[in-house]
């Protein structure tokens, strides 16, 4: 087994993004005054994880992040994250390919007009 990567070759804006995310919980856990160690054992998580966490770690689970921001209570917009309604480009790309007519049902081919 090789030994876990220290550095993920992430694209930088995704670091910046995991970065400020991490610091974003710290400072949510900081304002509702819960030490380390009861945020850890409410999340299930170890003391490690959650730091780690609060520093952005790629390498957390994200399972453990929305976790985290289940128990600061800040876990509703991540149902929405890659929704439809977020997601301009997908919503251009499904509109091209909305067909050019729509026919009207009529008689199923094969079938001649009743005599």
């Amino acid at each position: 087994m090789s030994p876990p990567r220290k550095n993920i070759d992430l694209p930088l804006p995704v670091r910046r993004l995991l970065r400020k995310l991490g610091e974003d919980i710290r400072a949510a856990r900081l304002r509702r005054r819960i030490p380390t160690k009861i945020m850890a054992e409410r999340a299930s998580v170890s003391r490690m994880t959650l730091h780690k966490a609060e520093k952005g770690d790629p390498g957390v689970s994200l399972g453990n992040y929305a976790t985290i921001l289940f128990v600061l209570g800040l876990h509703d917009g991540l149902g929405d994250l890659a929704d439809i309604k977020n997601d301009p480009v997908g919503q251009d790309l499904e509109e091209e390919n909305l067909p050019q007519r729509i026919r009207r049902p009529g008689k199923p081919r094969g079938q001649k007009g009743e005599s």
